[in-house]
């Protein structure tokens, strides 16, 4: 994938503050207000900073952590995932591969097939619909 290379101001540019915050400096947003923490269309969860693929619906669960959960991203090589021993835990970050943006973190307590449990910040997705043909 290809790495956007853009200033910390292009960013500020194109992103609304809590998506700045969230995305390029790590924060998180507050849980269960995020606009797709109870969504269940399907289609295609895309990176706000690059249109990046990153989740489908198909594997997004409600673990009642009060963001998006998924058990797997779209394909692995869409992440990159990253220790992170902040606020006194370990975790492990995910962050987009295509432009580094932080999307939140990893667990190890998700459902089947994966285990897995990507729990993600709204603010850094971008839901596109499936259209039926």
């Amino acid at each position: 994938m290809t790495t956007f290379n853009k200033t910390e101001e292009e960013w500020k540019a194109m992103l609304d503050p809590e998506q700045y915050n969230v995305c390029r400096l790590k924060a998180t947003e507050r849980p269960f207000t995020g606009k797709y923490n109870s969504t269940k269309t399907d289609g295609v969860y895309h990176c706000v900073c690059c249109n990046a693929a990153l989740f489908d619906s198909t594997t997004k669960f409600d673990s009642g952590c009060g963001w998006p959960s998924f058990y797997a991203p779209i394909e692995d090589s869409a992440m990159v995932e990253i220790r992170d021993t902040s606020h006194g835990m370990i975790r492990t970050e995910v962050t987009c591969a295509a432009c580094a943006a932080h999307l939140g973190h990893v667990f190890p307590d998700g459902p089947p097939p994966t285990g897995l449990r990507y729990c993600i910040n709204s603010v850094c997705l971008d839901l596109v619909p499936r259209t039926v043909e």
